[in-house]
């Protein structure tokens, strides 16, 4: 038997209702059999990004965080597009890393869900591959008016993204049970 895997899902958006959090909460039941699913849902509690704090006096709660990092198998991040870019409680999150190797080769799932969420994809992805995640094109998705493809419960409803979602989640159980040869960067 093996052991079930810790994959820490962090949720890109601000709002206590968001479709990144359904959608999150939906690949945890997909992906039960091989990994256990941790949504951090509480960005906005992270302290605004500070470089002189990033290895000096660091605040507690950027230690658990950068804990909660370290001790996964695999990340997986489910966001939405603000004004054509990642939101900034994402993007503050993130730059608590970047100073850190805590991200670097981490195994990466990466979807973006909003109305187009083109702009936010195509950062996302460039953003992690800046700081050397392991991710590959099966391991993102992007998922264009998504608030249609749900309904007020936060259950997909569309067969076509309920399919994407299937894959994505055998595509990124692939990515965290093997050694990553060939990275996307």
């Amino acid at each position: 038997m093996n052991k079930k895997l810790n994959i820490l899902g962090i949720n890109g958006s601000a709002s206590s209702n968001s479709s990144s959090l359904a959608i999150l909460k939906s690949i945890a039941l997909k992906g039960k059999s091989d990994f256990d699913l941790t949504i951090l849902d509480n960005l906005a509690q992270l302290p605004h990004f500070k470089t002189e704090l990033t290895d000096d006096n660091i605040p507690a709660k950027i230690k658990v965080f950068r804990d909660l990092i370290e001790n996964a198998d695999g990340i997986i991040i489910c966001t939405p597009e603000y004004v054509f870019s990642i939101p900034s409680g994402l993007k503050n999150a993130i730059e608590w890393c970047v100073s850190t190797t805590v991200l670097s080769n981490k195994k990466m799932g990466l979807i973006t869900a909003s109305a187009s969420g083109v702009k936010a994809h195509a950062e996302l992805k460039l953003i992690m591959k800046a700081i050397q995640t392991n991710f590959t094109n099966d391991t993102t998705l992007l998922i264009q008016g998504v608030k249609g493809k749900m309904n007020k419960k936060g259950k997909v409803i569309d067969h076509k993204t309920e399919a994407e979602l299937d894959t994505f989640v055998q595509s990124y159980k692939k990515l965290i049970k093997t050694v990553v040869s060939n990275p996307i960067w």
